[in-house]
């Protein structure tokens, strides 16, 4: 994939790449930073949505979206992603849940009616897609007045293109370098989830996942959420659960030192 020419089709076509491996690890519990740490904390910053109509915003395989409609949720999840999004369906008919799933763009919701959800959420794929500024206009214009966003990011302040940990002698973690926070500059990241048994036997083939990345800055996110026309009244930096920090380092250097995510709450007036 070709860093520089960056787009909907790049990413849909990265994403189908990734899908198998994807799909295989995340069900099976090998993304322990979800499982562990951004779930959890995301599902207890949004609203309830008991009975509302929901739309997930880069859904892809779905796995999220089942927990959303667990929580009693009405679910439409869409994702660029046709391997993704084919995944996703296969688990509803399995398994239903009454979760609808739409192949196309979270930044051009043309499937989908003025004012027709109560709800939009979003979990750790806004900043993988290339117009957020576009995302968060189709996301007001499909909610009800009144009508509730709520989405998680990767820290724009924190996770950037120069990112490193900084140790002492002994490998204990000593703080977090940033660095390039003002690039802008597409890329793509290509890495593993790194926690995964060693003994797991992989039934897709076991490649790095390429994910295109589109910077921003803190003010791009914040600017987008009000420009769109909704008004944000809560955000968070959540830190990891004092005891899995404990238990884990890898959890503890994000408890210590910096949040991984960013989670923001709006509504449409």
């Amino acid at each position: 994939m070709n860093d520089e020419t960056l787009n909907e089709a790049a990413v849909a076509a990265a994403w189908d790449r990734n899908a198998a491996l994807w799909t295989e690890e995340v069900r099976s519990g090998f993304d322990f930073y979800r499982e562990l740490y951004t779930l959890p904390a995301f599902l207890d910053f949004m609203p309830s949505i008991a009975g509302q109509q929901v739309i997930d915003l880069g859904c892809g395989e779905g796995s999220n979206t089942r927990r959303f409609a667990q929580r009693g949720g009405i679910m439409t999840g869409i994702d660029l992603s046709p391997e993704m999004i084919k995944r996703a369906r296969q688990t509803e008919a399995e398994e239903p849940l009454g979760i609808a799933y739409e192949l196309g763009s979270f930044s051009k919701l043309s499937p989908f009616d003025d004012e027709q959800f109560d709800c939009a959420v979003s979990t750790m794929a806004l900043m993988d897609g290339p117009d957020f500024p576009s995302a968060m206009r189709e996301a007001c214009r499909v909610l009800k007045p009144g009508g509730s966003l709520c989405f998680s990011v990767l820290h724009p302040c924190f996770i950037t293109p120069a990112l490193q940990w900084l140790t002492d002698e002994e490998g204990s973690y000593q703080g977090l370098r940033v660095g390039r926070y003002f690039e802008r500059t597409p890329f793509i990241e290509r890495w593993r989830f790194g926690r995964r048994p060693q003994t797991a036997k992989l039934v897709a083939y076991d490649e790095p996942f390429e994910v295109p990345r589109f910077p921003l800055t803190l003010s791009d996110y914040v600017n987008a959420v009000s420009e769109a026309g909704l008004r944000i009244v809560k955000m968070e930096e959540p830190r990891p659960r004092e005891e899995l920090a404990r238990e884990h380092a890898w959890l503890n250097r994000w408890y210590q030192h910096a949040p991984l995510v960013l989670f923001i709450s709006a509504v449409k007036a």
